[in-house]
């Protein structure tokens, strides 16, 4: 393939939403993921977080399912958390995971917003549509127009990656 730009924002937690990602152990953690990432194809634009979760801008290949990609990153870090460093609790992610697509506009404000993750928390100016944890949250509701004999489309309203914004973008 010799062109493609496939955007997704991901985001996922800590099991029971556990302060697991400690300042001693963040930074490796984050290099760990860059390095997964870049032995599937997968750019990794930003990464942070905070001590429960964590966000990533990244650019997936057509490829590659970005379910598989989340499930690669997380089973990876995690085994290397609990094997290859000494953790006083065993680390664990949750099961599922956030995932929105992004565009080549988007792209830098979504990026400034992971940057800023730890100001964002400990202000409490975070965009919760962005911060938000639903272990059941099937997507979006299909508000999109129904004609009949044709299926619905999904339609939301635009929004941005201004943390007082409703949506992300």
């Amino acid at each position: 393939m010799s062109f493609w730009r496939a955007y997704y924002h991901l985001v996922w937690a800590t099991r029971e939403r556990a302060r697991l990602i400690l300042p001693e152990i963040e930074a490796r953690l984050y290099a760990y993921l860059i390095r997964k990432a870049a032995e599937l194809g997968v750019y990794v634009y930003a990464i942070n977080g905070t001590e429960n979760h964590i966000h990533l801008i990244t650019a997936i290949p057509p490829k590659l399912a970005p379910a598989e990609v989340g499930k690669r990153l997380k089973g990876a870090s995690s085994h290397y958390l609990n094997h290859d460093i000494t953790l006083n609790d065993v680390f664990a992610w949750q099961r599922d995971y956030g995932l929105l697509t992004l565009g080549e506009r988007q792209r830098s404000r979504a990026e400034a917003y992971v940057a800023a993750q730890k100001h964002h928390h400990r202000t409490q100016n975070t965009n919760a549509w962005l911060e938000r944890c639903a272990e059941f949250d099937e997507g979006p509701r299909d508000a999109g127009i129904v004609v009949e004999g044709v299926p619905a489309v999904v339609r939301e309203p635009g929004a941005n990656y201004a943390s007082n914004d409703e949506f992300p973008f």
